[in-house]
């Protein structure tokens, strides 16, 4: 019988770890000191790709890239075994002036990423006589999840798998017995595995206290608005500089995010509302007097240069860490849980890990 794994974080890393660990034959228990999937997780956006991905580190896109690769597919198992539908669609994602077109077109083709010059008339509806003009660059292959239903959708597969899911169990601290860890104390007793994985997000260094050494994971609050239309206003996923617009198929369309280093005050502010309205009215003038059905904000789990750490502690062998991804936690979540399960079984990895790797 394959070894107990016990995963401290309930977001879409642990839970997408726990789903990788159990289809390799490993028991699991996850354990979240709330709700399952209602920190940043559920309160990210879902497009399955950093922003500009040739605005990052090679390290950042090497690890998203490969999990875009993956997530196709398994929306769709997902689906098929829960019932519950991810909300994965290629929907696109168009940028807006200002841009670096020869960056952008020198990244892609190196990558093997689509990239098309469009003209934005062809892919923005006029509105109130204006028509939109100039040109845009279309990423038609970027993806989009719905992260609530992808959180529903794994949760439950976990629990179909035979994993368990202890919710409202916050850790307290790790017992070791010379260079292991013997068990885990929580609000509600002690849990013993023979192997345990922090999946905290924001939290986790905290959780790690003086066994964290070289991780350095911050919250960063990120603040969303939602609107909700009677049809969808365009197809593709938005983006101008930092801002984007994330359209559902129901009509809802997500607009975000502000970027606030304030620990971990998670109030959704005025200031933060105001100043994405203003933004988008700058290039939506008719939403001017659109009132948002709702307005959050949640924690990304901050790390330099957006880089996760995954893998084994330097010097406790049966402690690993899957957790720091930044802005990217569902991007990147699969080909991380795939990172983390090789990582345990000392097996080969599908590309280079040590950026990631617990120093």
């Amino acid at each position: 019988m394959k070894a107990e794994i016990l995963i401290i974080g309930g977001g879409v890393i642990g839970l997408a770890s726990a789903q990788s660990l159990l289809l390799s034959g490993y028991r699991v228990t996850l354990i979240e000191r709330g709700t399952v999937g209602q920190e940043a997780s559920w309160a990210g956006g879902g497009i399955l790709s950093p922003l500009c991905p040739w605005d990052y580190r090679e390290a950042v896109t090497r690890l998203a890239l490969r999990s875009m690769d993956l997530f196709g597919d398994a929306a769709a198992m997902l689906h098929a075994a829960t019932g519950i539908d991810p909300e994965y669609q290629r929907s696109g994602m168009l940028l807006l002036q200002p841009f670096r077109q020869e960056v952008a077109e020198q990244w892609c083709a190196q990558h093997q990423l689509a990239l098309i010059q469009v003209n934005l008339s062809d892919h923005l509806p006029a509105q109130h006589g204006r028509q939109f003009q100039g040109k845009g660059l279309l990423l038609p292959d970027i993806a989009q999840v719905r992260n609530p239903r992808l959180l529903q959708a794994l949760s439950e597969h976990v629990r179909m798998l035979g994993g368990v899911i202890m919710e409202h169990h916050e850790m307290n601290k790790f017992e070791l017995a010379g260079d292991r860890i013997k068990g885990l104390q929580t609000a509600r007793g002690k849990l013993v595995a023979d192997a345990y994985v922090i999946a905290a997000g924001a939290w986790s260094k905290s959780l790690l206290g003086e066994y964290a050494l070289g991780v350095d994971i911050r919250p960063i609050k990120g603040q969303i608005l939602l609107f909700k239309f009677d049809v969808p206003p365009f197809r593709e996923i938005l983006l101008k500089e930092n801002l984007y617009f994330i359209p559902r198929r129901d009509g809802h369309v997500l607009v975000g995010s502000t970027l606030e280093d304030v620990g971990f005050d998670k109030s959704a502010t005025l200031d933060a509302r105001e100043n994405l309205m203003r933004r988008v009215s700058e290039i939506f003038p008719e939403w001017g007097d659109r009132v948002p059905v709702k307005h959050w904000a949640g924690f990304r789990p901050g790390s330099p240069n957006n880089i996760p750490t995954i893998g084994r502690h330097p010097h406790l062998i049966n402690l690993f860490i899957n957790s720091g991804h930044f802005r990217y936690g569902v991007t990147m979540s699969l080909a991380s849980a795939e990172l983390l399960r090789n990582e345990i079984k000392g097996g080969s990895q599908p590309l280079p890990v040590e950026e990631y790797r617990w120093h």
